[in-house]
C-alpha cells in the first residue's frame, strides 16, 4: 500500500491498524536518524516513540507524496528539542549547584565578614544604600537607577569604586 492510500484509510474510513504499516516503514529510518542527533540509544527510542505519537497526532496536516522526509523532519525537530532541554536542565542543575552556600564554618571566613561589615558600615550613606540594594536585595541596576536617579553607568560605576574602596579599607585592616 502507497502511503497516500494509508493515510486515507486512517483518516477516512477509521482505520487505524493501518497506522502500524507506516510505523513499521519507517521505524528503522526514524531510529537512525535520531541516533545520529542525540547519540545515546535510550533518548533515540524515546524520541522516535513520540515521533511517531506526533505523526499520528498530525496526520491530517500532511501533504505530499511520500512520508518519509516529513516523518524524517518531525523525528529531527524533536530530537534537538530534546537536546536543548536536556541542555537547560544541566544549566539549571550546575546553577543550582554554584547557589548553595558552603556550610564550612571557618574562623577565617567569620573575620572577614565582620571586617567587610564594618567597612560597609563606614561608607557614605548613599555608598552604603547602593550597596545593599545590589547585594542584599539583589535589586538590578537598571531599578537601582531608577530610584536613585542616577544613570544605570552611574550606578555601575559607582559600585566599582565602592567596591574599590572597600578591598582597601580590609586589606588595611586586615595588615593591621
Amino acid at each position: 500500500m502507497e502511503d497516500k492510500e494509508l493515510v486515507t484509510s486512517i483518516l477516512k474510513d477509521k482505520k487505524t491498524q493501518a497506522f502500524s504499516h507506516i510505523v513499521k516503514k519507517y521505524e528503522a529510518k526514524v531510529y537512525s536518524r535520531v541516533l545520529s542527533i542525540t547519540k545515546q540509544g535510550e533518548t533515540a527510542r524515546e524520541v522516535t516513540q513520540q515521533t511517531f505519537i506526533r505523526v499520528y497526532q498530525r496526520l491530517a496536516d500532511w501533504r505530499g507524496v511520500e512520508l518519509g522526509p516529513w516523518i524524517t523532519a518531525i523525528a529531527c525537530h524533536l530530537s534537538i528539542n530534546h537536546l536543548e532541554k536536556e541542555k537547560r536542565q544541566r544549566r539549571t542543575i550546575d546553577a543550582s549547584r554554584l547557589e548553595q552556600p558552603s556550610e564550612e564554618y571557618s574562623a577565617e571566613h567569620e573575620e572577614r565578614l565582620v571586617l567587610i561589615e564594618q567597612a560597609i558600615a563606614k561608607l557614605a550613606p548613599d555608598d552604603r544604600e547602593l550597596i545593599r540594594l545590589f547585594y542584599y536585595h539583589k535589586v538590578k541596576t537598571d531599578e537601582i537607577a531608577r530610584r536613585t536617579g542616577l544613570t544605570q553607568s552611574n550606578v555601575l560605576v559607582r559600585l566599582h569604586r565602592i567596591r574599590e574602596r572597600l578591598k582597601k579599607q580590609i586589606g588595611n585592616e586586615r595588615d593591621e
